[in-house]
């Protein structure tokens, strides 16, 4: 384990588990269809990566950088654009693959973005939901795990750009993120 986790809360056997069921709930709702997956970088990277993999539904891929965080714990409501998509969603099934689902700004400011763009459908998958700290209405149509208040690292999440490339995802120590 990391020496700056408190604990692990998640093993890379859990995860490849719920990854397999998300993907087999998503080749279940879009059968027939060829849609457009959508990374939201960084954090969801591993997730995606292993998510469409997962897949028997032919995919389309791409990939967009979205920033609320910059380098503190806390979101700063105002989620940012860093890079947009190559592809268009015009007339597209759209699967947005997100890390975590936290105050719900930045699902809520990509499903308007996409939507007005012309997306047909719009389904959003989760690694993690943290409900507990959502200030919008809004959740995720698949979530792999529900967590807690806690600063989660490993698996595509970070804290200042460390400890993404962790296998696994634990609890990080307050004093490295409380400095």
């Amino acid at each position: 384990m990391n020496k700056d986790l408190q604990s692990i809360v998640l093993t890379q056997e859990q995860i490849a588990e719920k990854v397999k069921a998300a993907a087999a709930w998503l080749d279940e709702r879009l059968a027939g269809k060829k849609p457009l997956a959508i990374s939201v970088l960084k954090g969801s990277v591993m997730f995606f990566c292993d998510l469409v993999r997962a897949m028997q539904t032919p995919v389309q891929i791409d990939f967009m950088t979205v920033s609320s965080y910059g380098a503190s714990s806390e979101s700063s409501g105002m989620p940012k654009i860093v890079m947009d998509l190559a592809a268009s969603v015009k007339d597209r099934d759209v699967i947005l693959v997100e890390d975590i689902v936290d105050s719900g700004y930045t699902l809520q400011r990509m499903r308007d973005l996409l939507m007005g763009r012309g997306a047909s459908t719009f389904t959003t998958v989760t690694l993690f939901d943290k409900p507990s700290r959502r200030k919008v209405d809004i959740k995720a149509d698949y979530s792999c795990f529900e967590i807690g208040d806690e600063f989660i690292v490993g698996y595509g999440l970070d804290y200042a750009q460390q400890y993404r490339t962790l296998p696994y995802v634990g609890i990080l120590k307050r004093e490295i993120y409380e400095k």
